[in-house]
């Protein structure tokens, strides 16, 4: 099977989003797993890990072939070597693509907004992966995308379980549906590669207050909620907003109080 498009994170929250949007668009599309898969659905599987000591012979075979790469693999470290591993591959496969072919034409990153401006670890794991990318010497699109509905649950849920809730203040959020993501992002791996591209963010801007409250009004659960401030450089960035989108950002359709009615209220 010749695969037009190479799915990292396949597996992933966004992941599973993106998948069946590509095959519905009706592009082969081959997924990178750390687990070897039978090919099923129309969707072939390769074998090889970005983090691997010598990533190469897998990341290689996976690359094989692919014109698209939508690279969406991502974890609390390593997204950085991550995404040099698959940029290293992705350049060696295109510099022995067969005559005639065109080899990797476009290469796709979803990274975090607020990469280049929130202290953390984790965000400037997210920017070096950005860099490598962008210094790829392939055609590129990047996409910051705000933190999905689905972390924002984990964070309020571990909150609401101690019995005084503690609520950073100054603390805003931008949670978006992985849906609306996914949608975005195949429009911009089937389009023309157009680098950095506007913020996607969800359609409402919450303080971690009303988060709160919207997720205790779900649960039918009672917490006290005690004001806390984040210390540091971190907490002076998320004061600032360094974390929401800038102007021009594309907005997401679904709500949090929608999220928390599907996942929580239907369930």
């Amino acid at each position: 099977m010749t695969s037009s498009i190479l799915l990292t994170g396949g597996t992933g929250t966004l992941g599973r989003h993106v998948l069946p949007l590509l095959r519905a668009a009706g592009r082969e599309v081959r997924v990178l797993s750390r687990q070897a898969r039978q090919p099923a659905d129309g969707v072939e599987y390769a074998t090889g890990d970005l983090l691997a000591a010598s990533p190469e012979d897998g990341i290689a075979a996976a690359v094989a072939g692919v014109e698209i790469i939508l690279h969406l693999a991502g974890g609390p470290e390593g997204d950085a070597e991550a995404a040099r591993n698959l940029v290293r591959a992705a350049r060696l496969a295109r510099a022995a693509r067969a005559e005639g072919s065109l080899g990797v034409r476009h290469l796709v990153f979803v990274s975090v907004i607020g990469a280049d401006r929130v202290p953390l670890d984790w965000f400037a794991s997210k920017l070096g992966a950005e860099q490598a990318v962008t210094d790829s010497g392939l055609p590129w699109t990047t996409l910051r995308a705000a933190q999905f509905h689905d972390l924002t649950l984990t964070v309020v849920r571990q909150m609401a379980k101690l019995p005084v809730m503690p609520v950073p203040g100054g603390l805003r959020l931008q949670p978006v549906d992985p849906r609306d993501v996914a949608a975005r992002l195949v429009d911009l791996a089937l389009g023309q590669p157009a680098g950095l591209v506007p913020d996607f963010a969800g359609p409402r801007t919450y303080g971690m207050a009303d988060l709160s409250r919207a997720y205790l009004a779900a649960t039918g659960e009672r917490r006290t909620m005690v004001p806390m401030r984040t210390p540091g450089k971190a907490g002076r960035a998320y004061r600032a907003g360094e974390n929401l989108a800038r102007e021009g950002a594309h907005l997401g359709t679904r709500t949090w109080e929608e999220f928390l009615a599907e996942r929580l209220l239907s369930g």
